[in-house]
């Protein structure tokens, strides 16, 4: 995988973020949709993405012993 994500400005659509965090599509989306993940930035009806940044910080947040039961 290319190591752009770790660009903090960069914007990632689903599958970036799914590769980069090893998560599956739905199991981002279920947990979006409890809290337990970062929310995408809706571009537009169809298109929505997540800041490397949010990303890095959820991952620090996990590491840090965050949300233990969303594993």
């Amino acid at each position: 995988m290319s190591q752009d994500i770790r660009n903090s400005n960069k914007l990632n659509r689903i599958t970036e973020v799914s590769e980069f965090t090893s998560l599956g599509k739905s199991t981002i989306w279920l947990w979006v949709s409890q809290g337990k993940f970062p929310k995408p930035i809706t571009l537009s009806p169809t298109v929505k993405v997540w800041r490397s940044s949010d990303l890095d910080a959820w991952i620090e947040g996990r590491a840090a012993g965050g949300d233990h039961d969303a594993t």
